[in-house]
């Protein structure tokens, strides 16, 4: 059983990937199991200046899922450079996917270019699901122009792979992937959570301070999974798909749709070995269904 992949170019052991805000700088999760196991992961969103987050409480509970409005709370990419890597250095032998937010163009541009130089990254994963503070608060990934001035923008900083990361959010994902496919992303990742919200009935308010939060887990798996079928379609750089997943079967249902990899989000909060649950039931999955290689399944639903 074939398990590896080949992801912009850097091949990793299997295609499961923590999501970034699921799985801190990796070390936390080190003391529970050897994270080498994963195929890498996606670290905390990094922003180029220190964010406390929102207020709290900013965490809450639904059917089906969880809303989150934590708001990029990091230490920013200094501190990551200078503390938080090395610390990953111990524990994690592997090239890690550095994922990066920011509120302007030139937030992106330095984040990126610091992070550049960093031997661990292997991956720059772009979060454009960020409001733009230049453009009335619209977040960079609901208007293709804006994805595609972002992309441009990172990839002129950087020599390592880009993959851009999409807000659900639009009308139409595919025309955003393809715009940022042109202006040179070597890969897309998507989705990004849905606006949700959850209501108090004791105190008749918001239960999150910030009234509304992004909702993932097993509830949004059919938007997921639908958005990586459509721009499977529409692009022709590798997408790592996210939304809902929980077991191998889920890996093989996106690696289908169109995914050559996918990141595990919500579920590492629920059951923190769940990531290495799944990668473990892979081969069994794999037999089950009359699968020798994963990377020749991609896109087999089309």
């Amino acid at each position: 059983m074939v398990t590896s992949v080949e992801l912009c170019g850097i091949k990793i052991d299997n295609p499961v990937i923590p999501a970034s805000g699921t799985f801190g700088y990796g070390y936390e999760f080190a003391e529970f199991y050897d994270i080498n196991k994963l195929g890498t992961f996606s670290f905390k969103g990094t922003t180029r200046e220190p964010r406390f987050g929102n207020e709290t409480p900013r965490i809450a509970e639904c059917a089906s899922g969880m809303l989150n409005a934590v708001g990029l709370q990091n230490p920013g990419v200094e501190s990551v450079i200078n503390n938080e890597l090395p610390k990953l250095k111990n524990v994690f032998s592997k090239p890690v996917m550095a994922n990066v937010s920011g509120f302007s163009i030139e937030d992106y541009v330095y984040t990126c270019a610091r992070l550049d130089g960093q031997e661990q990254v292997g991956w720059i994963e772009v979060n454009i699901s960020c409001p733009n503070v230049h453009g009335a608060g619209m977040s960079f990934g609901t208007d293709a122009e804006s994805a595609a001035q972002v992309t441009r923008a990172v990839k002129e900083v950087t020599d390592k792979p880009v993959i851009i990361k999409l807000s659900p959010k639009v009308t139409n994902i595919a025309r955003i992937a393809s715009a940022c496919e042109d202006a040179g992303a070597d890969g897309i990742s998507l989705i990004n959570t849905l606006l949700g919200m959850k209501i108090d009935l004791k105190t008749r308010r918001p239960l999150l301070a910030n009234k509304t939060g992004g909702l993932s887990g097993p509830a949004v798996k059919p938007v997921a999974l639908r958005m990586v079928y459509q721009v499977f379609e529409a692009v022709s750089i590798p997408i790592v798909g996210m939304g809902g997943i929980a077991s191998a079967e889920d890996v093989i249902e996106f690696m289908l749709a169109g995914a050559t990899a996918v990141e595990v989000g919500a579920q590492n909060l629920i059951d923190p070995y769940a990531c290495p649950r799944i990668i473990d039931d892979l081969p069994q999955i794999m037999q089950k269904y009359g699968i020798d290689d994963l990377s020749e399944i991609i896109g087999g639903a089309h």
